[in-house]
């Protein structure tokens, strides 16, 4: 895609996510992969509300090469989930309520309640706390980059990244489910978990076998 159409699918899929409350407020931040630079969107810019003014252009080290904006502060964590995975093109990071609740008590969304939500995350671990848009926020999450797609970061939020930009946006609607199911349960009385055999049986269907 060009820049243009770049700015048109994350403005189009930000406006999705807000009228989902996936994206409340000035909160979170959108980013694109876009040749050997990044598109990101801007410091203080709300998801659900973008348009084509609520972008710049970085480079790996966070610099603005295009645009006349300050880019989100979370730059660099976008940068080094591009870097570790060669293979996401398009990242999300927001601060939905039940993903939010979930990292804001220290928990983990790892227990395999759901056959899908094994199948698309196996789980979705939990980054220890660290100052928003800080380098150490960026060493703490990023240690999980390489093996996982999602990653809930402690009172903080979440991020998700994908190979195109509708995988993404489907993980982070399954994910937030995912959270309001899990604490459903746990209103019920608690889940019945997968068992090993069953959880393994997933993991190979995954695997197409």
């Amino acid at each position: 895609m060009n820049l243009k159409e770049l700015k048109k699918s994350l403005i189009k899929y930000g406006k999705r996510a807000g009228k989902k409350n996936l994206t409340p407020g000035v909160s979170g931040n959108f980013s694109a992969r876009y040749g050997d630079k990044i598109l990101i969107t801007t410091s203080g810019s709300a998801n659900g509300y973008l348009d084509e003014n609520d972008f710049v252009v970085i480079d790996y080290e966070g610099n603005v090469v295009e645009g006349n904006k300050k880019p989100s502060s979370e730059k660099m964590l976008h940068a080094e989930f591009y870097k570790i995975r060669p293979d996401i093109n398009y990242i999300l990071h927001v601060h939905s309520p039940y993903l939010s609740a979930f990292a804001s008590s220290g928990k983990a969304l790892d227990e395999p309640i759901m056959a899908e939500n094994v199948f698309y995350f196996d789980h979705i671990p939990l980054a220890e706390y660290a100052l928003p848009s800080s380098m150490e926020l960026v060493e703490k999450t990023s240690k999980y980059f390489k093996d996982f797609d999602a990653v809930l970061m402690a009172n903080h939020g979440f991020i998700v990244g994908d190979a195109d930009l509708h995988s993404a946006y489907l993980k982070l609607e399954l994910a937030e489910s995912y959270a309001q199911v899990v604490l459903n349960t746990k209103i019920l009385g608690g889940a019945v978990l997968l068992n090993e055999a069953q959880v393994n049986e997933i993991k190979m269907l995954k695997r197409g076998k």
